[in-house]
């Protein structure tokens, strides 16, 4: 099949999955790419968890950190909710930065991430990213902001009703009246700049080489395998992702490197149609189009 058969096919398996969204697949080694509106702006939920742990990194490896310190982190001191995690803790824990790290890139922990942001705040996140050469990705806020939305002010069996009014109301301009909805006042990005990152994590760039290699380890060690990784996961291949979730968005960006040597980038970004919390359809369109894509490449 042609890459514009193909292309025209997947978008129709996502309108009538209830998607729409920002695609991206790159062979890092050639450079050879495939997309659908790879260049959209999303809000990137818990994606920005990967930027800053480059940063920490970053800090880490100048000296400014030292990623054996303890921080206290206090239970109940943020309400960012989660499966597991700093979050669940019932009682003061002493923690290394270099293992809040961990917590905060392969277990998704919002509240690890927030005792990150503490040391590195976000407009220092992003000046950071700046300085390794990655554009695209806009670090505005922490992560106890997106516990700000209509989702907490209804009762459990009412959440839906918040994904409604995510879905209805949205502005011209990629804007939105739910401000972690809302491109301009949001962490955000696109496919096209999660590849870019992952091109700089996984082979040769500006990121030093002990940042990336910890980066690509953390990621490899992601615990929430729901998303992309059945699709791209297997004894001849490794899947290295992190996932973001926020109200109707889901996203995962992440690189599966074959046996055979061959690695490709891969970022989606969607956003459903669908007001339900659990989508396990949308999840399985999301990896089947980008799995799709990739083996377009593979084929090329």
């Amino acid at each position: 099949m042609s890459a514009e058969h193909l292309l025209r096919a997947l978008r129709s398996e996502l309108d009538d999955g209830g998607l729409s969204g920002s695609f991206l697949v790159r062979d890092l080694h050639s450079g050879a790419e495939i997309g659908i509106e790879p260049d959209v702006e999303f809000p990137i939920a818990s994606l920005v968890k990967v930027p800053l742990a480059i940063a920490t990194l970053e800090r880490m490896r100048t000296g400014e950190l030292d990623g054996s310190a303890r921080l206290l982190v206090e239970p109940g001191r943020s309400s960012v909710p989660g499966p597991m995690g700093l979050m669940k803790f019932r009682h003061p824990v002493e923690i290394a930065i270099d293992d809040l790290l961990y917590l905060s890139t392969s277990m998704s922990d919002s509240t690890a991430a927030d005792t990150l942001f503490d040391l590195t705040p976000p407009d220092q996140v992003a000046k950071i990213l700046r300085s390794l050469g990655l554009a695209g990705i806009t670090v505005r806020h922490m992560m106890q902001d997106l516990v700000e939305t209509p989702a907490e002010r209804f009762d459990p069996g009412d959440v839906h009703l918040a994904h409604s009014l995510a879905i209805g109301a949205g502005t011209a301009g990629r804007g939105h009246h739910i401000a972690q909805l809302d491109v301009t006042r949001a962490n955000s990005g696109s496919a096209r700049s999660f590849v870019d990152l992952l091109q700089a994590l996984w082979t040769p760039s500006a990121i030093p080489a002990e940042v990336a290699e910890r980066v690509r380890m953390l990621m490899g060690e992601n615990v929430l395998r729901h998303r992309l990784a059945p699709d791209f996961t297997s004894d001849a291949s490794k899947w290295s992702s992190k996932t973001g979730t926020l109200l109707n968005l889901r996203h995962e960006a992440g690189v599966v490197e074959h046996a055979d040597g061959q690695t490709f980038g891969v970022a989606v970004l969607t956003e459903s149609r669908v007001p339900a919390i659990n989508q396990p359809g949308a999840e399985a369109v999301m990896a089947q189009v980008a799995k799709r894509l990739r083996d377009q490449l593979r084929m090329a």
